[in-house]
């Protein structure tokens, strides 16, 4: 009965220091203002395809061949579309990549917590 209460605020503790640093690190890369409600509505926005994995793994297991295959393009998807919003949202020419690589570490831990 405990366990879904230990896990439940894992994700929370996650999703708030992960939106925190995603904000500090836009903050120091972006000439104009970021907004913390930006950051949490675009990281929050971007997750779905993660919610769409964990709605498989209720049919199929994901720890298999097929599984990691879902979560690598889960998890590519959410940092790619998340790093367009954030570049296009805040006139960054040419950082998508460097905008990508936190948001697809952040996504990644989502990706093992839905896979474990």
């Amino acid at each position: 009965m405990q366990s879904g209460k230990v896990h439940f605020s894992y994700i929370y503790s996650i999703g708030v220091v992960g939106c925190l640093a995603v904000y500090a690190l836009l903050s120091l890369m972006a000439v104009s203002g970021v907004t913390l409600g930006a950051v949490i509505s675009v990281l929050g926005y971007c997750l779905l395809p993660m919610v769409a994995l964990s709605g498989v793994n209720l049919l199929i297991s994901l720890q298999g061949i097929v599984g990691m295959v879902l979560t690598g393009l889960a998890i590519a998807w959410c940092s790619l579309s998340a790093s367009k919003l954030f570049v296009t949202a805040l006139s960054m020419d040419h950082q998508q990549l460097l905008v990508a690589y936190p948001c697809a570490l952040l996504y990644g831990i989502f990706a093992l917590i839905t896979i474990f």
